[in-house]
């Protein structure tokens, strides 16, 4: 059997690295255009801190879970467990945090142990914390940097034979594939094209509603200092900290809903990262700024993932929004599935193509 996966970001990577690990012939064609969400994004893998619910929080708890099977099967996964904190200097907020955590944890093992943390213990931690801000800290939380998986994937997806074809490809509306080097023939199509799969879709007369919510996300050098162990910070907003070794700390990311494809760091935006960031860290005024990254996530009208069938022969694996580091390694396992036609062994209901 031959599989083409259209896009190569993080879900088409994984989706091509479990087909060829089952044996299947693949072909991986991806446009390298700038701003994938994998190459921009975080790796913050701590479901169980989410506000997730209802029908994603069981896809991203069994994705948490799954991280630790990933890491045994691909050594350079670059996934690490160093802990996670919900910061706040209301009370209140952390015993709701507190109360929901180890409701979540006796149920994941792998989250790990839930325990209150007052400010100086905080600190203790993540020392450029700002000195009101006390925590719940979850033992089982990790990063990856994502675009070490991503190469990762893809590099051990071609040791077991996967090929790639670079450029724009193309549904025509008989649903042929045309590429720069001819048609490209499969009995089975998976389109993982992130915020881009809307428009490749498009030929065949299926609007898929996935739209391009810009990121941006700053990384900052603190040089001399060991941030290898420092946990992952999350405050009671979409912003976050996450740090690397090297003296590397992250900060994000704006959530625009409304950019569409411009690919630009804008100043509102680095306001806006930098503000939320030194408001709960101040201690990296005096960090450099490296750099900042900009990823186009692919959004969709219910916050939900699309992962399945379209028609026979056609699945696709999109829509992650912000939870694509999370979720995609493991949707992948389950997209390669449905692509063979088989039951993925997870109800994949909530995230149907056709539920729009």
């Amino acid at each position: 059997m031959r599989v083409l996966v259209i896009g190569s970001g993080i879900g088409g990577a994984a989706t091509a690295w479990h087909l060829a690990g089952r044996g299947v012939e693949v072909v991986v064609a991806d446009a390298a255009r700038p701003g994938t969400a994998t190459e921009a994004g975080a790796g913050i893998v701590s479901p169980w801190t989410s506000r997730w619910d209802d029908a994603l929080y069981p896809l991203a708890s069994a994705a948490g879970r799954y991280y630790r099977e990933l890491t045994t099967e691909l050594a350079e996964s670059s996934f690490e467990v160093v802990g996670g904190m919900i910061v706040s200097a209301d009370d209140a907020e952390l015993a709701e945090a507190h109360e929901r955590l180890t409701a979540r944890a006796a149920d994941a093992p792998e989250a790990g142990e839930v325990r209150r943390l007052d400010p100086a213990q905080a600190r203790e931690l993540f020392p450029a914390l700002a000195p009101e801000l006390g925590a719940v800290h979850l033992s089982g939380a990790g990063r990856v940097d994502g675009h070490q998986l991503r190469r990762a994937l893809l590099r051990d997806a071609e040791r077991r034979g996967v090929t790639f074809v670079e450029g724009e490809v193309a549904f025509r509306a008989d649903g042929t594939v045309a590429s720069p080097d001819g048609p490209l023939e499969a009995d089975s199509i998976v389109v993982a094209a992130g915020a881009w799969s809307r428009e490749l879709l498009a030929p065949l007369g299926i609007d898929l509603p996935v739209t391009p919510h810009r990121g941006q996300i700053s990384h900052f050098d603190l040089p001399g200092t060991d941030t290898a162990a420092w946990p992952v910070v999350l405050p009671r907003t979409s912003h976050y900290l996450l740090a690397f070794a090297g003296g590397r700390v992250v900060a994000g990311a704006t959530r625009e809903a409304e950019s569409g494809f411009d690919y630009r760091v804008t100043a509102a935006g680095q306001r806006e990262v930098l503000d939320n960031a030194l408001t709960v860290a101040p201690g990296l005024a005096d960090a450099t700024l490296a750099e900042t990254r900009v990823g186009f996530r692919p959004g969709t009208p219910d916050g939900l993932p699309i992962l399945g069938s379209i028609r026979p022969g056609l699945a696709v694996s999109t829509g992650f929004g912000p939870g694509g580091l999370t979720n995609a390694p493991f949707a992948g396992k389950l997209v390669a599935a449905v692509a063979l036609g088989e039951d993925p062994g997870f109800d994949l209901t909530p995230f149907a193509p056709d539920r729009f």
